[in-house]
């Protein structure tokens, strides 16, 4: 019979429900103690299992580089070397399954030399070209497993929100490898508004989700996939991390950090993410094309003035460096930039969102700062309503608000989104 988790989730009871189900902690039972916890991935412990609730199926994997286990080899090397498994192909997400793309780009598909096995490019695939590629490979039971930022516009995400959509259309399995998200259980930030959707946003969730990519499927599964299409939920199955605490980050973690993708190298990338990606929205470098991408950002323009202002507000949790480079590649590429280095004092206090705003807002004193305008979307050319979900936070900045009246914006939207989250959580 179905358990509770099973009907939440929109799929059935499977084999594993039972074993693969965390025990619960209080977050202050928890706090202090994750450190002497053994955590698992929900990738680990199934490999522990020998792959068990894959055999006898036909399975596509969606994974990059991060899908790796405990011995540091990756999951589809470990499936592949299983005769009794039968794996039709592998699914690359921006990047590509190796990892070796640039943002906004892919690996074609190819043979794998390692596994032999079919690599598809699935990147920019919409839920149609989905059900093309695993209907091409023969699969019937689809596995995802990347390492997600919990952060909107990270798009892995919305690769995995349209396989499960793709998967559901034509009767395939769709289970979900857990991993812990490196910044935790808390949301903050804007609302996506259905006029913005697009692939750094594609349905309407909050900016700093606080979920794993397993506690996201289940989401997507009871309240977002119902209304896309024909409607319905995918058969779904998450596989659980073990004794992970929500309320920690990716620097209590035991577990390595491999880069989800070029320009996100360090923890502490993925920690200042979730804010000053904003900076891609702007004519302000968010540092790509330097060895601290998201922690360093600036422009020719920006003078010490700006740190200065910064580090006066106090923020909680982080400070600014004063901080000078030229990058290599994508915006002032071979210019001199003055910015600021972002130094998370804090992780706990540190709350990225209100910080990139309070950045965005002192940057806009500068005459020469400007919004990103993109001429491919006429009807919605600024790049920034795209990534905080629509022009609200744009014109309030035009207009002179300050951060306490920006982040009131949205503090309803996020209460709201927590009330409708807690159903479909893992993890306490």
């Amino acid at each position: 019979m179905p358990t509770r988790r099973s009907l939440l989730a929109g799929g059935t009871a499977a084999a594993l429900t039972a074993p693969l189900t965390a025990s619960a902690a209080s977050p202050a039972a928890a706090a202090g103690h994750h450190r002497n916890r053994r955590l698992t991935t929900g990738a680990d412990r199934a490999a522990t299992q020998r792959w068990s609730m894959l055999r006898g199926r036909k399975v596509g994997v969606i994974s990059n580089p991060t899908g790796v286990l405990s011995d540091a080899g990756h999951i589809v090397d470990s499936m592949a070397a299983r005769d009794e498994l039968n794996i039709v192909g592998v699914f690359g997400p921006e990047h590509g399954f190796r990892g070796s793309a640039q943002a906004g780009e892919s690996e074609d598909t190819f043979i794998d030399p390692r596994t032999g096995l079919t690599v598809y490019d699935a990147y920019g695939a919409d839920t149609a070209k989905m059900r093309e590629l695993f209907t091409t490979s023969g699969a019937d039971t689809i596995v995802f497993d990347i390492q997600d930022v919990g952060v909107r516009f990270y798009t892995y995400i919305w690769t995995m929100y349209k396989a499960m959509a793709a998967a559901r259309d034509i009767g395939a399995r769709f289970v979900v490898l857990d991993r812990p998200n490196p910044i935790g259980r808390w949301a903050d930030g804007p609302l996506m508004t259905a006029d913005y959707t697009s692939g750094v946003g594609l349905k309407e969730i909050i900016q700093q989700h606080g979920m794993t990519v397993g506690e996201l499927a289940r989401y997507f599964n009871g309240e977002l996939l119902p209304q896309e299409g024909d409607g319905g939920r995918v058969e779904l199955e998450v596989v659980e991390c073990r004794g992970w605490d929500p309320y920690s980050t990716q620097s209590d973690s035991p577990l390595p950090f491999v880069p989800p993708s070029p320009n996100m190298p360090t923890e502490d990338t993925a920690v200042v993410y979730a804010g000053t990606g904003y900076f891609e929205g702007t004519n302000i470098s968010e540092g790509r094309g330097t060895t601290r991408p998201f922690e360093l950002v600036g422009a020719p323009y920006l003078d010490y003035h700006w740190s200065d202002r910064l580090n006066a507000l106090d923020l909680p949790g982080v400070r600014f460096r004063e901080a000078y480079f030229k990058p290599t590649f994508s915006k002032h590429s071979g210019e001199n930039c003055a910015g600021v280095q972002v130094f998370v004092t804090d992780p706990k206090r540190f709350r990225p969102v209100p910080t990139a705003v309070a950045m965005l807002i002192e940057a806009h004193r500068y005459p020469e700062f400007a919004w990103r305008e993109d001429s491919w979307d006429p009807e919605r050319p600024f790049w920034i309503d795209k990534l905080s979900g629509s022009p609200r936070l744009r014109e309030m900045i035009d207009a002179g608000a300050d951060l306490e009246e920006c982040e009131d914006a949205w503090r309803g939207e996020v209460r709201d989104f927590e009330r409708t989250r807690r159903r479909y959580l893992l993890y306490r």
